[in-house]
């Protein structure tokens, strides 16, 4: 069960890091109500990835698999990127509701996309790129405080 579960955070790692880039990729200052909807597509990957690593992220802290449960909650490193992890999602929250909102109406309708959208994929990779340094150094024990 521990070797599914690592093998299924790791899969959704790779896969919300992907459609991130995606997104970052394809994101300018003015789009198509079709390519927004595109875009839409994609952050829906992004989000079924993020909640699918925090519900299996959950269950190898909780579930007592690997590690135990106290390794994980008695490390402040494990927090912040919990924390980190947190924020991303909190940061998407703006460009998802965006996407959904423009992606409706004539698709060959061009869009002004604001800065903030930009600047909150933009916010989340860099945010994202923390987490990996982070989670090597829980795993080996390591604090950062």
């Amino acid at each position: 069960m521990e070797l599914l579960l690592r093998y299924l955070h790791f899969i959704s790692v790779f896969t919300l890091a992907g459609s991130l880039f995606a997104e970052f990729f394809l994101l300018d200052n003015s789009l198509s109500k079709k390519q927004i909807k595109q875009l839409s597509r994609i952050d829906a990957v992004y989000g079924i990835s993020a909640l699918s690593l925090l519900i299996v992220g959950l269950s190898l802290w909780l579930g007592g698999y690997g590690k135990p449960t106290e390794f994980y909650s008695q490390n402040p490193t494990f927090h912040l990127k919990l924390g980190l992890f947190i924020l991303v999602g909190l940061i998407s929250i703006y460009p998802t509701v965006f996407f959904i909102k423009q992606a409706k109406g004539n698709q060959n309708q061009k869009v002004t996309i604001p800065k903030g959208v930009i600047w909150s994929v933009r916010m989340e990779l860099i945010l994202l790129s923390i987490i990996p340094i982070l989670a090597g150094l829980m795993a080996k024990g390591i604090s950062i405080f």
